[in-house]
């Protein structure tokens, strides 16, 4: 696969870039996608949620009535769950949401979302993008020149660049990776993956 480079300003250069058929053609499998959007969505979790049961309240721990002769039922502490104020049974407790993927069904998983996108028309390539100070107008204008303004955008470059990060840094529904932090869930995210021309090899690598 072939697609056109564009420059900053929109327009089509005279190089055009190869796509892989092994990474943006293969067949879309679904349950290596779901997995590897689970992983990701899991680790993002912090997992400290926390409800006091009753060995964490604070409270009397005299028996409260008599065993017997009372007509209810028998109580032996003001923190039990059946008592407003009392423990909760069986409340969240800081856990670690994390869970183990092999590789290669995460590599299985990208090259499916990537094939995706470009079965799509969902992929642009753009040569290498830089500015010379962090200026958010200036990456709007890219944007608008790509035709990917009003779409949720991932731009992929080969190295991290911090000016380029910073102009996006305030832009909603605009994210800027580099080619190494590329991942499923922010491919299947984007409705415009913006590609630059050098990180198309730095995925190739990566994948094949």
């Amino acid at each position: 696969m072939e697609l056109k480079v564009h420059d900053k300003t929109g327009k089509s250069t005279s190089s055009k870039a190869k796509l892989s058929d092994s990474i943006f053609g293969v067949d879309f499998n679904e349950h290596a996608v779901y997995l590897d959007v689970k992983q990701y969505r899991a680790q993002q979790r912090q997992g400290t949620h926390k409800a006091k049961e009753r060995a964490d309240i604070a409270g009397s721990t005299k028996k409260i009535k008599r065993q017997k002769g009372t007509g209810t039922a028998r109580a032996g502490s003001i923190k039990s769950p059946i008592f407003r104020g009392g423990g909760r049974v069986f409340g969240p407790a800081p856990r670690d949401y994390s869970f183990k993927l092999n590789k290669k069904v995460k590599r299985v998983a990208r090259k499916s979302a990537l094939s995706a996108k470009a079965k799509s028309d969902s992929i642009m390539v753009i040569e290498d993008l830089s500015f010379e100070s962090p200026k958010t107008k200036d990456f709007v204008s890219v944007l608008n020149n790509m035709g990917a303004a009003d779409k949720k955008s991932l731009i992929v470059l080969g190295d991290a660049n911090k000016n380029v990060y910073l102009s996006a840094r305030n832009l909603k529904g605009v994210k800027v990776i580099s080619a190494s932090q590329l991942n499923t869930y922010d491919i299947m995210e984007a409705k415009a993956l913006i590609l630059t021309k050098s990180s198309i090899e730095i995925i190739e690598n990566t994948l094949s």
